[in-house]
């Protein structure tokens, strides 16, 4: 008799169990089921979202982060994120919809531009520059004996500019030339006024040790009027004289 009320009791509770055992699986895989429809429906809702207009729409793939579909569209992960009021920016989806705002893109673009622009013009900027010739040398006195050449036409130029010729040895008129170089002074064939000119031994009269004068005048034709000591004749008397450019004749400045 006892034996019978046990085996009843088993029964009973074996099928209590089946019975609950089944209806805890179907609600777990119904709960399943929900989830992955609200899933899909929350997937679904990102991918169809619609974008403004004048946005560009962007569809992710496979192996897309914020940042690399930000870098292909000129912006930036954070404009994207907010733009599409996505609080996670790790967390997007295959499909989903990005909108891309395409004033945020030309702004970089531009940005862009100009920075290319500024980087060209401070290399244009640091571009080496030829270094300036140097100064020509100024001298400080008149070394040259009263009533010659050398001595009127260096105190004459320091008159007009301001200081005498540089140059005391190895300096017989002729020798101008090739001090006045020496000196970074220019030497030149065209005239001006205020050079000095130079004529080598026997040039336009000059004798064997050449003949140097101060320009005080260049003419429509091309000869110059010149201020001379010791020129003709003219012993320490100062004469003006007419030369012209040419052969054997130089025009020396210190500008």
């Amino acid at each position: 008799m006892k034996a019978s009320r046990v085996r009843n009791y088993l029964n009973a509770h074996r099928v209590t169990s089946t019975i609950l055992g089944y209806v805890v699986v179907m609600t777990v895989f119904s709960a399943v089921l929900g989830a992955g429809a609200f899933g899909s429906g929350l997937f679904h809702a990102h991918a169809a979202a619609a974008c403004p207009q004048g946005d560009k729409t962007y569809t992710v793939v496979p192996g897309d982060t914020l940042n690399i579909i930000g870098e292909n569209n000129g912006t930036s992960w954070q404009t994207l994120a907010t733009h599409n009021n996505i609080a996670d920016p790790d967390l997007i989806y295959v499909d989903q919809q990005i909108c891309i705002p395409q004033d945020q893109q030309a702004a970089t673009m531009t940005s862009t531009v100009n920075t290319v622009a500024v980087q060209t013009a401070d290399l244009a900027y640091a571009a080496p520059v030829a270094p300036k010739a140097p100064a020509a040398r100024h001298g400080g006195g008149n070394p040259y004996p009263y009533g010659q050449c050398t001595f009127w036409a260096s105190q004459r130029y320091s008159q007009v500019h301001g200081f005498y010729v540089p140059w005391t040895t190895n300096s017989n008129a002729w020798q101008w030339v090739a001090r006045a170089r020496e000196n970074n002074w220019t030497v030149s064939t065209t005239p001006k006024v205020g050079d000095i000119i130079v004529l080598q031994p026997w040039v336009q009269g000059a004798y064997n040790l050449g003949h140097v004068a101060f320009v005080e005048k260049v003419q429509p034709n091309g000869s110059v009027i010149a201020s001379n000591m010791n020129w003709a004749g003219s012993g320490a008397r100062v004469v003006n004289s007419t030369f012209k450019p040419g052969a054997g004749v130089a025009f020396l400045s210190a500008n």
